[in-house]
């Protein structure tokens, strides 16, 4: 009996299908593993929580899965500046891909530790005026990153304390010398007081031992504005404490504050600034020059009231500047 051609044919049809279906998963196994990107995070004090998950959403949402194809080097000082300058060329030395720079302190001493790995900040003010950069649209270099440009905001968040204590009659602000952003943040303020009509009252410090002794020098003020900073982000509830202990109405510039116990701010979304920096991270890991990628301005404005804390200073906050807010924390 001679074989049917035609079922032969369909036979080794068939076997072609088979080795096919099985092929697929050998070569996949076969192949090598792919780059796995390794990013610095660099900072002075420990970052909330909410600012590293923002960042690690944003990954995922690039791709990348933590330990898989991407692992992050985290570097962080006590609340300090002392070891920034350290630990970024610790990370140099470990040959990342990219630094991220949460604060300007940070991004200062990356900047002074490479002049090629590059660099992404987040979470600064005024990165043109304090030297970082060139320029916004044309950073050079090798950084770039999201700014905040909070010097803007401070006469508004004047405004929001004196809406809250109509008779304001002085304002102690809270800065921190070292940051390199704080003088001109300060600067910005007192030409916003101004023009509201307050008088500020300086109140410098250089680290926690400080704060005892500056809110003892700011009793009679009307309330206080606190700048921004990773010093005072990294002892946010001790600071928030101090304030209702003093009988003084604060305003700060993030949410995380008032989340800590503080009584209102008006900034940026902080945490969104860090899911949008893991866009430009993988920008620049593809291939992409931080020179070529434009400093980011903030996109989203809050407003958050703590009423707790406003019942805890004997405070009634208006209606109209609630019906304004973001978020009110009961």
């Amino acid at each position: 009996m001679k074989p049917d051609p035609r079922r032969s044919m369909l036979f080794l049809l068939f076997v072609a299908w088979i080795m096919t279906i099985f092929a697929v998963p050998l070569a996949a196994e076969a192949q090598p593993a792919g780059k796995v990107a390794r990013i610095g995070f660099l900072r002075p004090g420990q970052p909330p929580k909410t600012f590293v998950e923002a960042f690690q959403q944003g990954l995922r949402e690039q791709g990348y899965v933590e330990g898989q194809n991407v692992l992050i080097e985290y570097r962080l000082t006590d609340g300090s500046f002392d070891q920034l300058s350290h630990l970024a060329e610790e990370l140099v030395r470990l040959k990342v891909d990219v630094i991220l720079a949460s604060t300007a302190p940070a991004a200062s001493a990356a900047k002074r530790a490479t002049a090629t790995v590059p660099i992404v900040f987040v979470g600064l003010q005024d990165p043109e005026q304090i030297g970082l950069i060139s320029s916004l649209a044309r950073p050079a270099g090798n950084l770039t990153g999201l700014s905040i440009n909070s010097a803007d905001l401070g006469g508004k968040r004047l405004e929001i304390l004196r809406e809250i204590v109509p008779k304001l009659t002085r304002v102690a602000v809270l800065w921190h010398p070292e940051n390199p952003t704080n003088p001109v943040q300060l600067k910005a303020a007192e030409a916003a007081a101004r023009i509201v009509g307050v008088p500020l009252q300086s109140l410098p410090v250089r680290g926690p031992d400080d704060f005892e002794a500056a809110f003892k020098a700011a009793r009679g003020a009307g309330g206080l504005l606190q700048l921004d900073g990773a010093l005072f982000t990294t002892h946010r509830t001790r600071l928030a404490e101090l304030a209702v202990r003093s009988r003084l109405p604060a305003v700060y510039g993030f949410r995380e504050h008032v989340e800590a116990g503080g009584l209102v701010s008006y900034g940026v979304d902080l945490p969104d600034l860090y899911r949008r920096a893991a866009i430009y991270v993988d920008k620049i890991v593809k291939g992409t020059k931080p020179a070529d990628l434009p400093v980011q301005q903030p996109t989203k404005f809050e407003l958050v009231i703590n009423l707790k804390t406003a019942k805890a200073l004997d405070l009634t906050i208006p209606q109209s500047l609630l019906l304004r807010a973001d978020q009110v924390i009961q």
